[in-house]
């Protein structure tokens, strides 16, 4: 596949980075794949040889440094370090998750002498990551956001739900305490109190997020993605619908199409221009047609697993537009392109569930023009052949990764 759209700086190499494990990061695999077909030297941070992402061929070596998020900060950066030192010229770093996001930007001066990192204020990731602080920073800068409290205990936990009457959605409150000790696995709609005791100790503290739930019969469910300059100037402002998740409602989008909204790109543009957000972002907002208000759920301070859906006429996404504000070259402002995205095999257990739910055929499952697809690319078919062999074929994968080791 021929690269296009404005020229890249190709003597600035990336180092894509994570915190923790989870060899199903697709989001990488697209940032690889943006970037290396703009002639990007690519670099990646992985759990080991055999994900998805470090197979890829626009990845020019994979380090392996498997972490759980668990590690004290110093060996995190440590191991940034040694990927910069092994590089050997400034390099881009492009978080794929929030613990990394929140890493780069805490420990910006230790890791200047190899790394270009956006001026982003070092404690601004971390609040935006943190539902709670999130929440906060919503009510100071008048963006709208479903109510919300973060309970102390499992008592204060149970009175507050009762207050507002279920369901109620569950998050973990936190990055890094999502890993360390997580209360639920994701974003969970919480049907009923025995659901509610069941996914929370009965004593200690709590790290999680009480949210009011909008039904989904009231609800669209929209995303922003968006790269920002210095003092949180918009450089691009992508926005889309989620049309659907794993698990359903509350999960990662598995299929998603592009809609040019100016209203809501306005309220993400200024919102992060007020906070001083500089880097990637991933939005996802609740319109609440109740109300007529878009509800911002949650803040993700780097590029979304799904980024590839939004790219400009220009050629531009949010990974490039990142990699040339950083070189100093000019950001193209030309509208994004209509186009849609898909998860393929969680997209299927999406769509049959809810089929079975809503008692109807399931809809969207046959190819589509414009597509972009989270594990297959004609030019890169290796990242898509791992996904299936290691998380569809599970014995096979493990003969394999025997082999590797012997």
């Amino acid at each position: 596949m021929q690269a296009h759209g404005p020229e890249l700086d190709r003597e600035v190499p990336v180092l894509l980075v994570k915190v923790g494990r989870y060899p199903d990061a697709y989001g990488a695999t697209g940032a690889a794949r943006s970037l290396g077909r703009a002639g990007v030297p690519v670099y990646a941070l992985v759990e080991d040889r055999l994900t998805p992402t470090a197979v890829s061929r626009y990845v020019r070596r994979a380090f392996v440094r498997p972490s759980t998020g668990r590690e004290p900060a110093e060996v995190l950066v440590a191991a940034l370090l040694t990927a910069g030192r092994a590089i050997g010229r400034p390099t881009i770093p492009v978080p794929t998750d929030d613990e990394a996001a929140v890493l780069l930007a805490e420990h910006q001066e230790e890791l200047a002498p190899h790394f270009l990192l956006p001026p982003v204020p070092a404690g601004l990731p971390r609040r935006l990551a943190d539902k709670g602080a999130l929440g906060e920073l919503c009510r100071r800068y008048g963006v709208a956001t479903p109510r919300a409290c973060t309970p102390a205990d499992r008592a204060e936990l149970l009175a507050t739900a009762r207050r507002w009457g279920y369901p109620v959605v569950l998050k973990n409150l936190a990055p890094f305490t999502r890993l360390a000790s997580p209360a639920v696995s994701h974003t969970t709609v919480v049907p009923d109190e025995a659901a509610l005791t069941a996914a929370c100790p009965p004593d200690g503290p709590l790290s999680v997020l009480l949210q009011e739930y909008v039904p989904q019969t009231a609800a669209e469910d929209w995303i922003t993605h968006l790269c920002c300059g210095p003092g949180g100037k918009p450089l691009v402002v992508f926005t889309g619908v989620k049309d659907r998740s794993w698990p359903p409602e509350t999960g990662v989008t598995t299929r998603g199409h592009t809609r040019r909204n100016p209203e809501l790109a306005a309220i993400a543009g200024d919102f992060c221009r007020a906070i001083g957000y500089c880097g990637t972002a991933d939005l996802d907002w609740r319109y609440d047609r109740r109300t007529g208000r878009y509800n911002l759920v949650d803040f993700n301070p780097r590029n979304g697993a799904q980024f590839r859906l939004f790219e400009t006429v220009d050629g531009v996404d949010v990974v490039r537009a990142l990699h040339l504000s950083l070189t100093g070259r000019t950001v193209p402002a030309g509208p994004q392109l209509p186009r849609r995205f898909r998860m393929g095999r969680l997209d299927t257990l999406s769509a049959a569930a809810s089929a079975w739910t809503d008692r109807r055929r399931p809809w969207g499952l046959w190819p589509e023009p414009n597509t972009e697809h989270a594990w297959f690319a004609a030019d890169d078919p290796a990242p898509a052949a791992m996904a299936v062999l290691r998380f569809g074929l599970p014995a096979p994968y493990r003969l394999l990764r025997s082999a590797l080791r012997s």
